[in-house]
C-alpha cells in the first residue's frame, strides 16, 4: 500500500510541530515576518490547524515562548491610567508576574537568553511586540522615539530581573516590590514620557 504524503492531520505530535515550526520562524523573521502559513508550511499541516490547536498569531507566540502570563490581559490596567505614573504601574506589574509561579518560565526563559542567540531572538521578540509596543503605541510618544524608548525600558526591566531572580544580588532580591516600585518606576516613566538627548 503506497503511503500518503502532504499535509499532517491532527495527531498527538502535530500540536509539538507546530510549536517547533514556529519557534524557528520568531526567532529568524521576527514576530512581524513570522507568518501562520509559513509556520503551517514547515509543520507540514494546514494553516487551519494551527488557528484551531491555538487561535491567533499572539497566542501562538506565547505558546511558543511557554510564557504562561498573557501581556493582553495584564497590559490594559497599566495602560490605563494614562502617561503619568505609567513607569511605576509597568514595574510594579512586572514583578507581579516574576514574583506569581509564572516566575519560574521568566527565568528559564532569561537563562535561555543568555546562553544562545536563539533563546535571545524569541526573548527579545517577546519584550518588543507583546510588551513594550502595546505599551509605547498607546501613548503620545513619537513614532521615531519608540526603539529607543522601548530598548531603554527593556534595559531597565531585564536588569531588574536578572538582579532580582537570577544573580539574586542583596538587597534589591529580597526587597519589597514597592521598595522597587518607587525607586526603579521614575526611571522607566523618564524613558518612556521624558525628553531624549537630540
Amino acid at each position: 500500500m503506497a503511503r500518503r504524503t502532504g499535509r499532517r492531520p491532527g495527531n498527538p505530535g502535530t500540536r509539538e510541530a507546530i510549536l517547533d515550526a514556529a519557534r524557528a520562524a520568531f526567532a529568524e523573521r521576527g514576530f512581524d515576518g513570522a507568518s501562520i502559513r509559513a509556520i503551517a508550511a514547515a509543520a507540514q499541516v494546514d494553516p487551519a490547524l494551527v488557528h484551531h490547536y491555538f487561535g491567533s498569531k499572539d497566542q501562538l507566540f506565547l505558546a511558543a515562548m511557554n510564557f504562561p502570563a498573557d501581556p493582553r490581559e495584564l497590559l490594559p490596567k497599566v495602560i490605563a491610567g494614562g502617561r503619568e505614573g505609567i513607569g511605576e504601574r509597568l514595574v510594579r506589574m512586572f514583578l507581579a508576574v516574576w514574583d506569581s509561579p509564572a516566575g519560574t518560565a521568566g527565568v528559564a526563559l532569561l537563562r535561555s537568553a543568555v546562553g544562545n542567540e536563539w533563546g535571545a531572538r524569541l526573548l527579545r521578540e517577546f519584550l518588543t511586540t507583546q510588551v513594550l509596543r502595546r505599551v509605547l503605541d498607546h501613548l503620545d510618544v513619537d513614532p521615531a522615539e519608540l526603539p529607543l524608548r522601548g530598548s531603554l525600558v527593556a534595559s531597565q526591566l531585564m536588569g531588574l530581573a536578572m538582579t532580582r531572580y537570577v544573580i539574586k544580588l542583596e538587597p534589591v532580591a529580597s526587597a519589597p516590590t514597592e521598595t522597587l516600585v518607587t525607586t526603579i518606576g521614575p526611571t522607566v516613566q523618564r524613558y518612556i514620557t521624558g525628553d531624549l538627548p537630540r
